[in-house]
Order: C-alpha cells, then sequence, then structure tokens
C-alpha cells in the first residue's frame, strides 16, 4: 500500500493576467463577430456574446487586482 502524502500546494497564478488574457480573445472574438454581422453571415447574438464576455473580463480583473 502505498503512504498517504500531502497534496502538494496549491500552484501561485495571477488572475489579473489571466483576465486580461481571456479579455483580449473576447476582444479579438467580438471584432470577428461585429464583421460577420456587418457582412450578414450572422445575427447580432454572438456579438452580444462576446460582449458580454468582455465585460466580464473587465470586472474579473478589478477583483483580481483587488485581491493581490
Amino acid at each position: 500500500m502505498p503512504i498517504d502524502q500531502p497534496p502538494p500546494p496549491p500552484v501561485e497564478v495571477d488572475l489579473a493576467r489571466v483576465t486580461v488574457v481571456g479579455s483580449a480573445l473576447w476582444l479579438l472574438a467580438l471584432v470577428v463577430t461585429v464583421v460577420l454581422a456587418l457582412v450578414g453571415t450572422t445575427g447580432w447574438t454572438p456579438v452580444a456574446v462576446c460582449a458580454t464576455g468582455l465585460a466580464l473580463g473587465g470586472l474579473g480583473y478589478r477583483w483580481a487586482a483587488r485581491r493581490r
């Protein structure tokens, strides 16, 4: 039988950096979906989803920056 070992400590992660990267990806998706909506390839619902993701990323950044 293996000897029980304590779990390793959690990895230190800068959540502000993670939210900035995620928000940048939402911004890129927002630009792409706006272009597609203007061309008529897709509707405006994907644009709203990307804008919401970007807004939530901004809120996440504010939260992560306060917890540093």
